[in-house]
């Protein structure tokens, strides 16, 4: 009996110190799962914030905005700041985590409203850049269209100017000796005469013209009876041998310049050119006999 009344009264104290042990054991299992689970959404935290730091650091790479560019990183380096806090927050602060989970979510929808912006923008880049294209496309057009119409008349100015120069027909070359009669030899030859006809032209200029002739002998040296008788000819001046001003209306005529020989004659082929305008307006190949 006696024993039996101990044991009765130590079963209770035992049954106690059971509850406390599973009561131990059970918080230790409980406190274990919390950290696991701590450390799991740690990891998937980590990875949503990288994957949100690299989005931030691609979007900068392609967007051309200087202000947008700034907001971008200031906010790429708040996501940097939390994960920083991330990596060393306890397991045990599962109330930090909460709201680093939380923040997350804010940091999410900051991050779609970029990607909206930047949408937005790429759109209006692309339409300017077809815009762009179309304006430069026309613009080459234009261009091409100017620079063609600036040859068609550069063209007709030409043809203009070729039409409107004057041209000479009939040219003939005489010696005369001093009773003006024409002489075949050079040493009875006083004057040249050059004779020839002025082509009649409705397009060229009328008005007063001077007519230059210039003489080559056979050494292509030019006759002249001073080496300050000049006329300008194709961007310079040249000598002339003589030249003559006549009234031009625009109809056909007669011209002869004489030129009075003060120098030493050899025999051989010598060349007469005619001039007016600034243009070469006719040429004779003549032959002098000694």
């Amino acid at each position: 009996m006696k024993n039996n009344r101990i044991v009765w009264i130590a079963l209770p104290t035992v049954l106690l110190l059971l509850v406390a042990v599973a009561v131990i054991i059970y918080q230790q299992k409980k406190f274990k799962d919390s950290e696991a689970l701590s450390e799991y959404v740690k990891e998937e935290l980590a990875d949503q914030y990288n994957y949100i730091a690299g989005q931030y650091e691609g979007y900068k790479l392609t967007i051309d905005n200087d202000s947008l560019f700034a907001r971008l990183e200031t906010e790429q380096i708040k996501v940097q700041r939390l994960q920083e806090e991330l990596r060393t927050v306890k397991l045990t602060n599962t109330k930090r985590i909460n709201e680093l989970t939380k923040e997350l979510k804010t940091l999410r929808a900051i991050l779609r409203n970029y990607v909206e912006q930047i949408d937005s923008l790429n759109r209006i880049n692309e339409q300017l850049t077809d815009e762009n294209k179309r304006v430069t496309a026309r613009y080459r057009q234009a261009t091409q269209t100017v620079s063609q119409l600036t040859q068609e008349k550069e063209k007709l100015t030409e043809t203009v100017h070729m039409a409107a120069k004057l041209s000479t027909s009939n040219i003939t070359v005489r010696g005369l000796n001093n009773k003006n009669k024409a002489v075949t030899k050079i040493g009875k030859m006083e004057t040249l005469e050059i004779t020839f006809t002025i082509n009649g032209n409705i397009t060229a200029q009328t008005g007063e013209k001077t007519i230059y002739i210039r003489i080559q002998n056979p050494m292509h040296e030019p006759l002249v009876k001073s080496r300050s008788n000049l006329f300008p000819y194709e961007n310079k001046e040249i000598n002339y041998s003589e030249k003559r001003t006549i009234e031009y209306g625009g109809e056909e005529m007669q011209v002869s310049i004489y030129y009075g020989i003060t120098e030493t004659l050899t025999p051989g082929t010598y060349n007469v050119d005619i001039f007016s305008d600034g243009n070469r307006i006719g040429r004779k190949t003549f032959n002098l006999e000694k």
